[in-house]
């Protein structure tokens, strides 16, 4: 099977390993791809939120199975346009990715299918975002209704910055917050069978202690130790299939990645929020322990034989991945630094480039993720600050706290 695996992050670097390590694959074509892709998929040029030319790239590549990982290309229409050329894709429809491109619309179809979840209110005016600042009260929680790279979301005590925030956006979605610690699942998903995949954790505030503003992901860890008996049935039972089933009576079946962001709260799990595709940073320790080849997998989902595929086997032991940010990241990244250490095994690449004469440099806010593995939690952990402690780049941070809480036994849902 040919494959093409449409982007460049860390997320995509994951991707392309577990797909490079299936023996089912026999070509893996990345576009952009970045350089640690580049070490085990052949590199592309491509614009990735042009359906047409994605679609076309797809056909000159031969693949027989498109992946697409960022949320931008899916909103834009990419799976579409491939899907258009006979060609399997791994992703939604752009109808069906605004279950992230558009807050609201998921919020919709979540009442639609009585998912359990925060309650909230649309906004498209500063007044009308006063109001349910006013209704909701603190902690304030304010998330721009479009696509914002994951750092579209305030949570504040302070009742200017909230209110500051809504007026940025064009329309905002304001919710009441929601207790407890949470928990990103994923699911693939052909539109009618489900799969869950292991459930995770990350850390969405830059610094230690959840300090500071969100950015896209600072670190992340699986399984989870803490997790309470029966998580992924209820979250399937009452969650997806629900959600699945409302997109399907609305012609528009969700086929893909469906990530369910959850917080485990006192009234139970609630959504916090639907992604259409696979979650940075959460998937390099959830691929990281998925012994299934998953080139297979997502060939099921994609062309509707997910049913029919078998049970997902999984490997013994825990994962974390430590993200190394670029210095003033995530108000405004430094780039163009030079980076030593990167080409460390389990070292994941996401903002990377090379300059003409081959020097690695970075090219992006996150600049790798370090992931370590071992036989439990505290030594995967141990594994993932030995790798950081190997990346060389001027005005790096990244958290020292990722999984500590959960290892120490200081994560528990509500009672």
């Amino acid at each position: 099977m040919r494959v093409l695996l449409i982007g460049a992050g860390g997320r995509e670097h994951a991707l392309a390993r577990a797909l490079a390590a299936d023996p089912g694959v026999d070509a893996l074509i990345t576009a952009p791809g970045n350089p640690g892709i580049g070490a085990i998929a052949e590199l592309r040029e491509a614009n990735i939120t042009d359906p047409v030319a994605v679609a076309a790239l797809a056909v000159e590549a031969r693949a027989d199975l498109v992946v697409v990982g960022p949320e931008a290309p899916l909103v834009a229409g990419v799976a579409d346009a491939v899907r258009a050329q006979g060609i399997a894709c791994f992703g939604p429809s752009a109808a069906a990715a605004r279950l992230e491109g558009s807050k609201a619309f998921a919020k919709e179809v979540m009442a639609a299918a009585g998912v359990p979840t925060a309650r909230a209110l649309v906004c498209t005016t500063p007044e009308e975002a006063a109001r349910a600042l006013d209704e909701f009260g603190p902690p304030y929680v304010v998330k721009n209704d479009g696509l914002a790279a994951g750092k579209g979301v305030v949570v504040t005590d302070d009742r200017a910055a909230a209110l500051s925030h809504a007026e940025e956006c064009a329309q905002v979605v304001i919710e009441e917050y929601l207790d407890g610690p949470e928990v990103s699942l994923f699911v693939v998903t052909d539109g009618e069978a489900a799969v869950p995949l292991l459930p995770a954790q990350d850390f969405k505030r830059v610094g230690d202690h959840d300090e500071g503003p969100n950015t896209g992901g600072m670190g992340a860890y699986a399984p989870l130790p803490w997790a309470p008996d029966g998580l992924i049935d209820a979250v399937m039972s009452t969650v997806v299939y629900p959600t699945l089933r409302v997109m399907r009576d609305r012609g528009i079946p969700f086929q893909g990645l469906l990530y369910v962001g959850l917080a485990l709260t006192r009234q139970g799990p609630r959504v916090v929020e639907f992604n259409a595709r696979f979650g940075d940073p959460e998937t390099q320790v959830v691929l990281a322990l998925l012994e299934t080849p998953l080139g297979g997998l997502l060939h099921a989902a994609a062309v509707g034989t997910l049913g029919q595929h078998e049970p997902l086997r999984w490997r013994d032991g825990a994962a974390v991945v430590v993200v190394v940010a670029a210095a003033g990241y995530p108000t405004a990244a430094r780039t163009g630094d030079v980076i030593l250490g990167a080409e460390a095994d389990g070292v994941l690449h996401s903002g990377t480039a090379r300059d003409d004469n081959g020097v690695m440099l970075s090219a992006g806010g996150r600049v790798v993720g370090c992931t370590g593995m071992g036989p439990d939690l505290a030594s995967a952990r141990s594994h993932a600050y030995q790798l950081v402690g190997q990346i060389k780049l001027d005005g790096a941070h990244y958290r020292s706290d990722i999984a500590l809480a959960a290892i120490e036994g200081r994560v528990r849902p509500p009672a």
